[in-house]
């Protein structure tokens, strides 16, 4: 279960982001979500660099990028992916977001203007209103959860990983999903990025999906419990053109557990072939 490397590093705004390259051929971008990172992008990333360059990283306050105190909200990760864009000098990308990253792939695109190629979207978080129960209750209570002693917090986050599967995710995976969170600062960053969730990052964008005229494909994992279904059909109806294909066996966390139906869609879409 070896990481990916992220060896690169982009200084933004005097924080580090921390990111990595594989692949030759077109330039293609992958964003995780939350409680997320790189790691978990891990089998699309070496699937598509066969065929593709992808470049990956690590959100603001997530994984191995910087999480100390400051603003990692879904309305900074818009601002960096579009500078890293640009440091990497690419032009007209396919990208493709995962949760929170999806997000931020169409803040990148809707606010900053930046063009795609082509978006891909897996379980986004782009429908208000959103947030558990549990998001609810870190944004009134962040400096209690802050407080509670390290064992409580991991068992915290372990269990909140495994609501996100529809199947038990085996313990090496989770080992490494939840390692960065019981790292030095990563408690506080844990629910630093709950806290500073908010649906009115979403509201911004979401009358315009409308105008949205690069191809769009759009895959959600059937059994997802944090964001229904239901909601990607919405999406789907209000991307004029969009792709819509629903992943059998699989929860939010479908980038883990079916990565293999994932890139029997995302191929054919990047290649510009048709979709079974």
């Amino acid at each position: 279960m070896s990481k990916l490397e992220l060896s690169r590093s982009y200084i933004f705004e005097g924080r580090t982001v921390k990111y990595g390259m594989l692949g030759d051929g077109p330039p293609v971008i992958l964003v995780h979500g939350t409680p997320w990172s790189s790691f978990n992008l891990r089998h699309l990333i070496r699937t598509l660099s066969r065929d593709f360059t992808v470049y990956y990283y690590d959100l603001m306050g997530y994984g191995q990028s910087d999480k100390s105190p400051g603003d990692v909200s879904l309305g900074i990760q818009n601002q960096i992916l579009d500078h890293l864009i640009n440091h990497w000098g690419l032009d007209n990308p396919f990208i493709i977001g995962h949760d929170f990253g999806g997000t931020t792939v169409l803040r990148t695109h809707l606010i900053n203007g930046r063009d795609f190629r082509g978006i891909v979207l897996i379980n986004p978080v782009a429908i208000s209103p959103w947030g558990s129960s549990f998001f609810q209750h870190v944004n009134a209570h962040e400096a209690a959860f802050v407080g509670v002693p390290d064992y409580i917090h991991e068992a915290i986050v372990r269990a909140y990983v495994k609501t996100a599967t529809f199947k038990a995710i085996d313990d090496k995976t989770l080992d490494m999903i939840v390692r960065p969170w019981t790292e030095p600062e990563g408690k506080a960053a844990f629910y630093r990025q709950i806290a500073q969730a908010s649906s009115s990052f979403t509201d911004e964008i979401q009358p315009f999906y409308s105008k949205i005229s690069k191809p769009v494909l759009i895959l959600w994992g059937r059994e997802d419990t944090w964001i229904p279904v239901e909601k990607g059909e919405v999406l789907h109806e209000m991307i004029p053109g969009s792709l819509f294909h629903v992943i059998s066996d699989a929860g939010h966390l479908v980038i883990e557990e079916q990565p293999d139906k994932l890139t029997e869609k995302i191929l054919p879409f990047l290649q510009n072939e048709p979709i079974t």
